[in-house]
């Protein structure tokens, strides 16, 4: 009879449910290639993925056929040209907007306040897409206008992952997310967490805003996951954080969020 694993490997806990387990296994063995690894020997691959080497070795053999690893002359394992031409199929049919529409209405529908996603515009920010409230009291930002990269929780967010210096920037990058309550407007609080891609880099800041009295501390969760569940749909990996306190940031004067950079 085959051997039976003591504990279920890496590769099985992310297998699909109803799925193929030699697939789960075989695609999962992929994902454990890191930024900087340019060939794995088999040892540190079973490390990785928890699989007998014996196992591992018929699925590399699979992967191989299908040219999405490659054997190099000193018996080390590589990702092969077929992921090159899959992402070059992705890249061109990858469309930003689809990504990160079905994100914010999903936030807007759990929260029914108004999310938008923001980028850095020069020395503004840009909203790029907005999901407007269902609630007829909201603020009325549309897509395509710009506002203070200094001043509200997406500006914020953009400045502190752009290395800008001071507490409040600081505190945002332990946090990974930030909420505030009349930085940008009296009347309006806001909470904003960072969204990443592939390489790491700053794709733009998911942010939700509402009128003051409607902010509630649970949107503090909500935009985090919101923003890690984008993150990982275009293929990033958000950075572990600290848990964030519940009490919003309420400035209560301009040395109070001055910027050090």
């Amino acid at each position: 009879m085959p051997r039976k694993a003591a504990q279920l490997s890496e590769a099985d806990k992310h297998g699909a449910a109803g799925g193929a387990v030699a697939v789960d296994r075989a695609l999962f063995v992929l994902s454990v290639f890191r930024e900087g690894d340019t060939a794995l020997g088999l040892a540190e691959l079973a490390h990785r993925s928890g699989l007998y080497k014996s196992t591992l070795l018929r699925l590399l053999a699979s992967l191989e056929h299908a040219r999405l690893v490659q054997r190099q002359a000193d018996g080390r394992y590589g990702l092969g040209p077929e992921v090159a031409r899959l992402n070059a199929v992705y890249a061109a049919s990858f469309s930003l907007e689809q990504v990160v529409m079905p994100a914010l209405r999903e936030l807007v529908r759990d929260t029914r306040e108004s999310a938008a996603f923001h980028v850095e515009q020069g020395e503004h920010r840009l909203c790029l897409y907005r999901v407007d409230s269902p609630q007829p009291v909201r603020d009325h930002i549309r897509a395509g206008d710009l506002l203070p990269r200094n001043r509200g929780a997406g500006g914020r967010v953009l400045r502190a992952f752009s290395g800008a210096r001071g507490e409040i920037y600081q505190r945002i990058r332990e946090e990974g997310v930030i909420a505030m309550v009349g930085d940008r407007s009296p009347d309006i609080a806001g909470v904003s967490a960072p969204v990443f891609g592939p390489a790491g880099e700053l794709k733009g800041a998911l942010t939700l805003t509402c009128p003051t009295p409607r902010f509630s501390e649970a949107f503090r969760d909500q935009v985090l996951a919101a923003a890690r569940q984008l993150t990982a749909a275009l293929g990033g990996t958000f950075p572990e954080v600290q848990p964030a306190p519940a009490t919003p940031v309420v400035p209560a004067g301009q040395n109070d969020l001055s910027d050090e950079d």
